[in-house]
């Protein structure tokens, strides 16, 4: 039997002794599966990813991907084999798309042939063409370099890759449409994906399941149609700003169409 993707085991995290961000947190995510987290600002979404690739280690619990324990694994090693994209992109100023694209497959050993010829590929996948290669990141629009940054966290072909609020600095039109295009991506690699959103329409529309975090604990994991009708009072708050959204746009459409 193949062993998720990623699993938590009664996770925690404290920092300098005071409470835990993260409280026993259990968590398995399936291979080639997209999951959200969605959760107020300090619920402890951006702990709980950078201890997946050991950007931070637990104080407590047990995580492991693909089957084997972190904790046991070099840090170094486990990062450059899981993919990374956040918010601020983070593209080296002084280099070329090609180059910043290029960095893990250069640091594994990769050789040059076969680095130009997967750049060339990746520029396919994320809808730019080799005219940008040359390019350094203050010629490209804020969603051109948003599409390099996914280029760079997929370029060593990884199983599992980390979004930390990756399209919430792009206009609405950009985040929908890349947010679309990473799905696909997702979909034809047969990547594991979890993502970090304060988007909650975002995470319905692309999660294939989405986990809610509250005070360091997951109060809800359900699929998306079926976290909508979660119990839970701060579930049931998040899932209520799509429902006004939805009834907005419908007496807005309501209006035009009795004008």
């Amino acid at each position: 039997m193949q062993p998720p993707a990623i699993a938590l085991e009664n996770v925690v995290k404290r920092f300098d002794d005071g409470a835990p961000v993260l409280d026993g947190v259990c968590l398995t995510v399936a291979p080639s599966e997209f999951l959200t987290v969605i959760g107020a600002s300090g619920s402890g979404k951006t702990t709980l990813l950078r201890m997946i690739n050991r950007l931070l280690d637990p104080t407590a619990g047990h995580i492991f991907v693909g089957g084997k324990e972190t904790a046991a694994q070099d840090a170094t090693a486990l990062r450059r084999s899981i993919g990374y994209v956040f918010q601020e992109v983070g593209l080296f100023p002084h280099m070329t798309v090609a180059e910043n694209i290029a960095i893990t497959p250069r640091l594994i050993g990769w050789t040059a042939d076969r680095i130009s010829a997967r750049v060339s590929e990746l520029l396919v996948l994320v809808q730019l063409d080799d005219d940008y290669t040359d390019r350094y990141p203050h010629q490209l629009s804020g969603g051109q370099r948003q599409r390099v940054g996914l280029a760079r966290a997929i370029a060593a072909s990884p199983d599992v890759v980390l979004m930390d609020e990756p399209f919430a600095a792009l206009d609405p039109l950009t985040r929908e449409t890349l947010g679309r295009d990473y799905r696909r991506l997702h979909d034809e690699l047969g990547i594991t994906t979890v993502m970090i959103t304060h988007d909650v329409l975002e995470a319905l529309t692309l999660a294939d399941r989405i986990i809610v975090l509250s005070g360091g604990r997951v109060v809800a994991d359900d699929k998306p149609r079926d976290i909508i009708d979660n119990a839970h009072p701060y579930v049931a708050e998040l899932m209520q700003a799509p429902r006004r959204h939805a009834q907005k746009i419908g007496q807005l459409f309501g209006s035009s169409e009795s004008a």
